[in-house]
């Protein structure tokens, strides 16, 4: 396997090496790439925008390790920045073989190769990969989009939206439910971004604050794809609701923990932090171009 090169993937995870994770030879213990490759694998599921939990009960069944082989070519260093790269190359009945190298620019240090057996979690006997999780992994690595980005009215998407909300407002930040649903979502228009396997993964709302200004809110992503551009696409699609209407700024109230995500953006901080159903918050807004004639 020493004839891979980056062009060869689509995925890669970036970590830097620590301290901790050198020998007596100051070079990264053996043991520790294949730790590298099995942390690269759970981001390769969010990757997909497959929550790893929910996908597996979704789909009645888990994933399992049959063979992992790791193959040396050069050592990594105490803080060396290293690229993680996966591949799925193979999907059999049953198994699921991922090829992995690790770089350190364009240099191979490390390849790997990792067979998976999808099975019942209860006998942890194998049975055949899902037809939908094989057309979600060939699909990654066609490199079409892991996500639908749906922008509607409450009545279509409302069922979704609400579960995905409760779950992060209610049961995660301690929100009453009574705060988490109004009627303005009958007015508002709604984004929901659902993964390939149909399961809602983030969602939003657009309001009209005053003439020509939206207002954005209850924007909510699941917790295990939090960092990985899914709060990204549905902003931006509320944004271009937004521009499409006339609206020419959008202003909405960012949670503290969440101000940096809305700046990377381009979104501006207003006021002082004020409290809102007991989360520091603070306003922020963004001019919009003008719409396309």
């Amino acid at each position: 396997m020493t004839d891979i090169s980056r062009a060869d993937f689509r995925f890669f995870h970036r970590l830097r090496v620590r301290w901790a994770e050198v020998d007596m030879q100051k070079i990264v213990f053996n043991a520790h790439y294949l730790m590298y490759f099995d942390t690269a694998m759970a981001d390769y599921w969010r990757a997909l925008a497959l929550p790893y939990d929910t996908t597996m009960l979704a789909l009645e069944g888990d994933v399992y390790v049959k063979k992992a082989t790791v193959e040396f070519h050069a050592s990594a260093r105490v803080d060396d920045q290293l690229d993680v790269a996966l591949q799925c190359t193979r999907i059999g009945s049953s198994s699921m073989l991922f090829t992995g190298a690790i770089f350190r620019g364009d240099e191979h240090l490390i390849s790997c190769e990792l067979v998976y057996v999808f099975a019942n979690p209860a006998t942890q006997t194998s049975q055949p990969v899902p037809g939908a999780l094989r057309e979600v992994i060939t699909g990654y690595e066609a490199w079409e989009p892991v996500v639908r980005v749906e922008v509607g009215r409450w009545e279509q998407l409302g069922k979704s939206a609400s579960q995905l909300r409760e779950d992060i407002f209610v049961q995660e930040q301690g929100i009453a439910l009574a705060l988490v649903h109004d009627d303005a979502d009958n007015q508002a228009v709604h984004v929901l971004v659902r993964n390939r396997l149909g399961l809602p993964v983030a969602t939003g709302r657009l309001l009209q604050h005053a003439p020509g200004v939206g207002r954005i809110g209850r924007m909510a992503v699941h917790r295990v794809l939090r960092g990985s551009n899914l709060g990204r696409d549905a902003l931006r699609a509320l944004m271009q609701a937004a521009t499409e209407r006339g609206d020419h700024n959008v202003v909405l109230h960012a949670q503290r923990s969440a101000e940096g995500f809305y700046a990377r953006l381009g979104f501006v901080p207003h006021g002082e932090p004020f409290e809102e159903a007991g989360i520091v918050h603070i306003e922020m807004s963004h001019a919009l171009p003008a719409p396309l004639i």
